[in-house]
């Protein structure tokens, strides 16, 4: 399923969000036909081309274990927001990106970030679900996760 997803998305409008899907080692390439490759590399490549810069990257591929369903949990929600506030703090004078991935940078990642966007700015659910979506170029998928978003 790793293919089927673009590995960039854009940067989500208003914020200084930018969700993609996990970079593979180059290890993991030899399977990939050329087109199908993304690696760290390939990521700060593809964020200068777009005259941007990363200044954070928040990896929850070990938030959950890679087959659970269940909803990140406070703790986890807890540790992003902090995160990201930090980071916000010392990169006021910056307009540095926050990079956001999980396996396919959509569903743990699209909903922390569209928690925090709820949570933090203020910002109605749908408005920050269909800001993630249309920026990753691909919906979030999981419907437990949409509607936990909703409900906030």
């Amino acid at each position: 399923r790793w293919t089927k997803y673009t590995p960039l998305g854009r940067r989500m409008p208003g914020t200084r969000f930018v969700a993609f899907k996990v970079p593979l080692k180059k290890c993991f390439e030899q399977n990939l036909l050329p087109e199908e490759r993304f690696s760290p590399r390939d990521l700060i490549r593809k964020v200068q081309e777009r005259k941007e810069e990363l200044g954070l990257i928040i990896d929850l591929t070990y938030t959950t274990r890679y087959y659970s369903r269940e909803i990140p949990n406070r703790k986890t929600f807890l540790r992003f927001r902090d995160l990201v506030r930090r980071f916000l703090m010392a990169n006021k004078d910056n307009d540095k990106l926050i990079g956001v991935h999980c396996t396919h940078g959509l569903n743990r990642t699209g909903y922390l970030v569209c928690r925090y966007l709820i949570e933090v700015e203020g910002m109605e659910p749908n408005a920050a679900i269909e800001l993630f979506n249309t920026s990753r170029g691909h919906p979030m998928e999981r419907s437990n996760y949409i509607q936990d978003l909703q409900r906030r």
